[in-house]
């Protein structure tokens, strides 16, 4: 289980670490978006650094803007102490790594905003 953080918007953080394709491990803050319905979104320039694997073909989803691009690429995280391979949209739009609902299906959320608990696991 990892512990998460609110904001003082109350949007939830969680840190994760994102692997590499040299290996390397990066903590960074992720945002949990309800409504994204993906694992994983980041800028296109941070999943290029990472040395993830990029489809040939872009996604065309419907956003809360309306329909975007996004590069697909085949990123490799770590939640909890357990990784994952799983598939990452990228955007230049994008300014917070975001979680998507797709990890509310392995993992258990708990939100308490009167008591500050803030679960994934």
């Amino acid at each position: 289980m990892i512990f998460g953080e609110f904001n003082d918007k109350g949007e939830l953080f969680f840190d994760i670490d994102l692997i590499s394709a040299d290996g390397d491990i990066i903590t960074v803050p992720a945002l949990l978006d309800t409504g994204f319905t993906g694992w994983l979104c980041m800028n296109t320039q941070d999943a290029d650094s990472l040395g993830w694997i990029k489809e040939i073909s872009p996604a065309e989803l419907y956003t809360a803007r309306g329909i975007s691009k996004f590069d697909v690429y085949e990123g490799n995280i770590s939640l909890d102490g357990e990784n994952f391979n799983v598939e990452v949209l990228g955007s230049d739009d994008i300014e917070n790594i975001l979680l998507g609902v797709f990890w509310l299906r392995t993992k258990k959320l708990v939100v308490d905003f009167p008591a500050g608990v803030l679960t994934l696991g």
